[in-house]
C-alpha cells in the first residue's frame, strides 16, 4: 500500500551517473580483488527515486524499467535494509519509485548511485541524522563505486574504487557526448578477468610500487583546463581488454573521435558506454543536435551531459 503524501513523509533523490575521467588497474590485493587507480566524475544524466515513508516495515521497490528485478538482490533494496540494520530500527519502512534514465550495464554506476541515492535519502527521510562520511562507509559494504555516488563530483579513488580523495575544483565547464549501443552489456568481472589474462605480467606486487602510483596520481592537474590543453590524456585500461569483445565500442569511440570540437575519448568503467569531452555544456548539446541521426544509423543511444560539483541531491518537490 502507498501511504498518502505529507510533505514530511516523502523526498526525492536526484542520482547522478559517472563516468572515469581515469582508470588505471595496478594490480592485485591480497583480498583477490583489484587495486585500482582512478579519477571518477558526476554527470548530469540521473536516475530519480521517489521516497515514500510506509505505515508499515515493508520495504518496496517499483521501477519503470523491467530489466530491472524489484527483489532483495537490487542494490536499492539492500542499501536500505544495510541502512535501518545500522541504527537497529527494524520498525522503519518505504515504498520506493524508481525512475531509471541510466542505462543498465554500461559502464556508469547506474546501480550503484541508486544505492547512494537509498541512503542519502532514507537518512533524511528516517531522521537518522547519519554524517556523509558514516553513509559512504557504510556503503563499501555492498558496492565500491557507492561511496563515490554518495558524495560524487570529481574525486580520485583508490583500492577498489571506495577509497576517496577529493580533487579541489573551482569550476566544472567541461560538457561531453555519451553514447552506448543499447543492444549490448559487458560483464564487469569478464572484463577484469580477461585484462589479468593479457596484461597480469604488468601487474604491480609491492606496496611502496602501489604508492608510488598513487602520488604520480595525486601529483597530476585534474582540472577542466588541463584536459582542454592536452595536459592530461585519459586514461582506461580495460578499453584494450573491451574493444575486441564488443566491436561497439571501437564503433562508438571512432564515430566521437570524428565529431566536431571533441577534444579527448574514452570508454567509462568496463563500458560499453563511450564519450567525448568538449569545451562545455552547449558545444556538447549543439554537436549532438548537428548529428543525432549518426547516431541513429550507427544504432546508439546519445546525450549531452554536463559535469556534476555533487553526487546524490535531495528534493522535495512531488511531480
Amino acid at each position: 500500500m502507498v501511504p498518502s503524501k505529507a510533505n514530511e513523509d516523502f523526498l526525492i533523490a536526484e542520482a547522478h551517473a559517472k563516468i572515469n575521467l581515469h582508470l588505471e588497474v595496478l594490480g592485485i590485493r591480497t583480498d583477490g580483488f583489484h587495486e585500482l587507480a582512478m579519477v571518477m566524475q558526476s554527470i548530469n544524466l540521473s536516475d530519480r527515486l521517489k521516497m515514500i515513508k510506509s505505515q508499515d516495515n515493508n520495504i518496496t521497490l517499483k521501477s519503470n524499467n523491467n530489466e530491472i528485478s524489484n527483489g532483495d538482490d537490487n542494490l536499492i533494496i539492500k542499501a536500505a535494509k544495510l541502512l535501518r540494520n545500522k541504527v537497529e530500527q527494524t520498525e522503519l519502512g518505504v515504498y520506493i519509485e524508481l525512475e531509471k534514465n541510466i542505462p543498465v550495464g554500461a559502464g556508469l554506476a547506474g546501480g550503484s548511485t541508486d544505492a547512494a541515492a537509498t541512503l542519502v535519502g532514507l537518512n533524511k527521510l528516517w531522521n537518522l541524522n547519519l554524517e556523509t562520511e558514516e553513509l559512504e562507509k557504510l556503503s563499501k559494504e555492498i558496492g565500491s563505486d557507492i561511496p563515490f555516488c554518495v558524495s560524487g563530483g570529481r574525486q580520485i579513488c583508490f583500492g577498489r574504487g571506495e577509497i576517496l580523495e577529493k580533487i579541489k575544483i573551482d569550476r566544472f565547464e567541461l560538457g561531453l557526448i555519451l553514447v552506448k549501443d543499447p543492444s549490448i552489456q559487458v560483464s564487469t568481472p569478464v572484463a577484469y578477468r580477461n585484462y589479468k589474462e593479457q596484461y597480469g605480467h604488468t601487474y604491480l606486487e609491492e606496496d611502496t610500487d602501489f604508492e608510488n602510483k598513487r602520488n604520480i596520481i595525486r601529483s597530476n592537474n585534474w582540472s577542466d583546463q588541463s584536459f582542454l590543453d592536452n595536459r592530461i590524456e585519459i586514461q582506461n585500461d580495460l578499453q584494450k581488454t573491451v574493444c575486441p569483445m564488443a566491436p561497439e565500442v571501437e564503433k562508438s569511440l571512432k564515430i566521437l573521435s570524428g565529431l566536431p570540437g571533441s577534444r579527448l575519448v574514452s570508454m567509462s568503467g568496463s563500458g560499453p558506454s563511450c564519450f567525448a569531452l568538449f569545451k562545455n555544456y552547449d558545444d556538447a548539446k549543439k554537436v549532438l543536435k548537428q548529428h543525432v541521426n549518426d547516431f541513429k544509423r550507427a544504432g546508439l543511444s546519445a546525450w549531452a551531459c554536463s559535469m556534476k560539483s555533487n553526487g546524490v541531491q535531495l528534493g522535495n518537490e512531488f511531480t
